[in-house]
């Protein structure tokens, strides 16, 4: 009997799923915020004041402090009493202990996708995949991010609300992780693990598929090293991404 196909999770539940209407400028904030520490534009470390994030994004305060509260709960920011807040700087340790958590749900989500994705989500998939070798040409850290929208992608797929939230919050500390500690050109045999998970999404091989999952986290994490910081001026690393989101001109 065929299995049911997958199903996505209703709007706005867990992780990084919008809580507010999409095209709002509380979104694009948190986008714009999300994005540049991903792409390693806000280093880990640096402070985030409220007043010269809303200037630069053309905002209020209260839209920065609600946009890095979020961040904050996917641990990409952390917030202190007195202190402000400042983007997260995860030890090799906590990095340690968040992909060992990681791998273990994401043995869940590839047992749960083999043999019930449908061939559009295959397609979407395979879409993504080539956005990521484009990034990869490009260079930059873009295809850090990338890489991990591609995890967020699979546990969507499977329907469950729950694992969605756990896994999409682990895979932004995951992406902030490697983006201290990647090793550079490493995403480049992450593309190729990708695209073996698919196929084995697509043949319904379970066991294989876990293997995979397993094997490629395992692979990810040991290609890891210590990269330099760079301080800038906040208001010019911010720029481009207020753009990208429609909140103010460059």
């Amino acid at each position: 009997m065929e299995k049911n196909p997958i199903r996505k999770p209703p709007a706005g539940r867990g992780g990084i799923a919008p809580i507010a209407s999409p095209g709002t400028r509380a979104l694009g904030v948190y986008r714009a915020l999300r994005k540049a520490i991903i792409e390693q534009a806000l280093r880990p470390g640096m402070k985030l004041p409220e007043d010269t994030i809303g200037d630069r994004l053309g905002v209020s305060r209260t839209l920065v402090r609600e946009a890095l509260a979020r961040l904050a709960i996917e641990g990409l920011v952390d917030l202190k009493p007195n202190r402000g807040a400042t983007v997260a700087y995860p030890t090799l340790e906590e990095a340690r202990d968040v992909f060992d958590v990681r791998r273990g749900l994401e043995r869940l989500v590839a047992e749960l996708l083999a043999g019930r994705i449908t061939p559009a989500q295959a397609s979407e998939l395979e879409a993504h995949v080539r956005l990521e070798e484009a990034a990869l040409e490009r260079g930059g850290p873009e295809a850090i991010r990338l890489a991990g929208e591609f995890h967020i992608k699979l546990v969507e797929m499977t329907g469950n609300a729950l694992l969605c939230r756990y896994v999409q919050e682990l895979s932004s500390r995951c992406s902030l992780i490697l983006a201290i500690y990647g090793r550079p050109h490493s995403s480049e045999c992450a593309v190729s693990e990708h695209r073996e998970l698919i196929e084995a999404f697509v043949k319904g091989d379970a066991k294989r598929a876990a293997e995979l999952m397993d094997h490629h986290l395992q692979a990810v994490v040991s290609r890891a090293l210590i990269a330099p910081r760079v301080e800038q001026d906040i208001r010019d690393l911010l720029a481009p991404y207020a753009a990208s989101e429609g909140l103010i001109g460059q």
